[in-house]
């Protein structure tokens, strides 16, 4: 395990439907120096394709422009959908990205569950796990800048080298949710990263297996896991349910409404009303309710590395700054102490 607890922010960039894009980014590089004045660790951006309910910058342009503000903080994508892309651009760009980060990078990636995104880019979901696998083979070797050899329809290679590569090499933090992807990210990846959908007992449950898969294929304990969590901090549990619900409720509806709970284990829906989904999976209170939640992930699961999501599309950036402060001067001192 690496010994100091980092704390970073998700900055999904998620926003209402038709929202002016540039006042968005504006706001969301308000969070970025916030987050960065604040004294976090890192901050991480996601992708979708075709997002119907919601606009999403895609992550690549966002991240090397926050890149500019965000200080000494690392910066990762929480995911990079490595099914959907070609290998070489994908390892060509997140290259350019570790430079321009200065070797601070993280490759986040994960498959995905929209089925309009794998019928966009033309890919069965039969074959996402062999292209996402044999992708993530090629991108690294990429990265190696040894001959790499790869012979699929969507990718061929004979003993080329890339000149394109990172400042260091970035750590492959895999994302999964159902029992089948956390072996394959104990076995593939440096780290599972720990998803924001799923109950502690289920993370308890496939902490596990991942730990168990990791040692039968001979690979040794991680030395950082990371979690993401949704949460809000306001000086009262009363008020932070005040201002989160409605942002809260409404993005697990559209995570509904694409599928996000079919790949996740244990028959979870998030077709339940706000108080049952958010039991055991949100964080909603003051700073000392936030802490009390977080703790027990560090203390008995082993979680060093905290992504906070505090802004979701339609919430005010003022409500989302105010949260950040607090998670930044009030929990994440908590976290880090021994």
């Amino acid at each position: 395990m690496a010994e100091e607890v980092q704390v970073g922010v998700f900055l999904t960039h998620q926003q209402p439907a038709g929202r002016d894009p540039v006042e968005a980014l504006g706001e969301q590089l308000r969070l970025v120096r916030a987050a960065r004045d604040g004294g976090l660790d890192s901050v991480f951006a996601g992708q979708h394709h075709l997002p119907e309910s919601f606009s999403h910058i895609q992550p690549l342009p966002w991240l090397a422009r926050l890149a500019a503000e965000a200080g000494e903080m690392r910066i990762g994508t929480g995911i990079h959908l490595l099914a959907l892309h070609n290998p070489v651009d994908t390892a060509e760009n997140f290259a350019s990205l570790d430079a321009v980060t200065g070797g601070r990078s993280v490759f986040g990636v994960g498959l995905g569950y929209r089925e309009v995104e794998y019928a966009a880019f033309g890919v069965p979901p039969e074959q996402k796990v062999k292209r996402f696998t044999e992708n993530l083979r090629i991108v690294q070797e990429l990265w190696s800048g040894e001959p790499v050899h790869a012979d699929n329809p969507w990718c061929r290679l004979d003993g080329v080298r890339s000149t394109s590569l990172p400042h260091r090499t970035p750590p492959v933090w895999m994302a999964a949710n159902s029992d089948g992807a956390v072996r394959r990210a104990a076995r593939l990846g440096d780290t599972w990263m720990i998803n924001p959908h799923a109950t502690t007992a289920t993370v308890r449950r496939q902490l596990d297996l991942f730990h168990a898969e990791r040692a039968a294929a001979g690979r040794e304990p991680v030395r950082e896991l990371p979690l993401m969590r949704e949460i809000y901090c306001a000086p009262t549990r009363d008020r932070a349910l005040e201002l989160a619900r409605p942002h809260l409720a409404r993005k697990y509806e559209v995570y509904a409404d694409w599928g996000q709970d079919k790949v996740m284990p244990d028959r979870e829906s998030f077709r339940s009303d706000y108080a049952e989904l958010a039991d055991d999976r949100f964080i909603v209170g003051s700073p000392q309710d936030c802490v009390d939640a977080l703790l027990p992930w560090r203390d008995s699961l082993g979680v060093n590395h905290f992504i906070l999501r505090t802004d979701w599309a339609g919430m005010p950036i003022d409500d989302a700054l105010a949260s950040l402060h607090r998670l930044a001067t009030e929990v994440a001192p908590a976290l880090r102490s021994s």
